[in-house]
Order: C-alpha cells, then structure tokens, then sequence
C-alpha cells in the first residue's frame, strides 16, 4: 500500500482530514439550556481527561452556528451513543430535528439528559482553551451514569459499530 503524506505549507486540508478520520472515534451529544431551550451537539471530539478531578473535554468547531451557546454554556451533559442510536446522532446532526418530538428529563442544573445513552457525563465548565478551529472546553463532571452496551462508533468518514477481533 501506498502511504500518504501531508506537509502542511500548501496542502488541501482534506488530505489531513482524511489521516485524521483513520482513527476511530465514538459519537456523543452534548446538550445544554440554550437561549430558547434545549439544545444538542454530535461531536466525536470528545475524552475523559483526568480521574482526580474527574475531567472531560470535547471541542465543538467555531464554525457552527450552535457554538457560541455550547461554548458559553455553565452546565451541560455529554452523552456517549450505543451502536443502536445512529438516530440521535444524525437528531443532532447539522440540519437534524434536534429535540423536537423528543423525550427527555431535566438534570438539577437544567441541563437536558437523554434517557438510554450508553453512558452520560453531566458537567460544568472548568476551563477553555484555544484550539484553532475548534473551542476545547473542559468540564468537571458533576455525575455520571452508564448502562451495557456497545459504542457507535466513526471512522473514516463512516458510522459502524466495535467488532471483537481479539
């Protein structure tokens, strides 16, 4: 197999993308209280930072027409999606139907919470940093739940689910 290469000086920024997309992510949605009520995220930039204090971080694109509410939000909840959820994420997609029609609880902090994630982190910001297209944000985790199930999984520019090979 031919290796690609990316040198950065003149490159089509697609050709980076494309090595990006070679790791495999899960997909999450991140809800907040916005300005007119709930609001929802898919992102795949998201990882758990840190055991003590507990710690996540994910990083929504400026870009969005959604980021200023994400990016200025006190509260919000992260939500890992089960292989059987590809409708939440695409609900929360770009041009989705967010939570029209949906049905959801409140947590104590406002923050709406998907019921049946795989698994949840409510949090609240601790920090932001500069992250060239992206805000990273930083958040301490208030309260977390989880249930069995297997992640959906993105890679390569394409959903699928974790298959055992080991």
């Amino acid at each position: 197999m031919t290796e690609r290469v990316f040198e950065a000086e003149g490159a089509d920024p697609r050709h980076l993308r494309d090595a990006f997309g070679r790791f495999a992510t899960g997909v999450t949605v991140v809800t907040i209280d916005g300005p007119d009520g709930p609001m929802g995220f898919t992102a795949n930039s998201f990882t758990s930072l840190s055991l003590d204090p507990p710690l996540v971080l994910w990083a929504p694109a400026r870009s969005s027409s959604r980021f200023a509410p994400f990016a200025g939000a006190r509260h919000f909840a992260i939500h890992i999606l089960a292989e059987d959820q590809i409708d939440l994420c695409r609900r929360f997609a770009r041009s989705g139907a967010g939570f029209d029609g949906l049905s959801f609880e409140m947590n104590p902090e406002g923050v709406p919470v998907l019921p049946q994630a795989l698994a949840r982190f409510e949090s609240v910001q601790h920090a932001t940093h500069e992250g060239g297209d992206h805000l990273i944000v930083v958040g301490r985790v208030l309260r977390a739940a989880w249930r069995e199930g297997a992640p959906l999984v993105f890679s390569g520019g394409r959903y699928g689910a974790f298959a055992d090979r080991v």
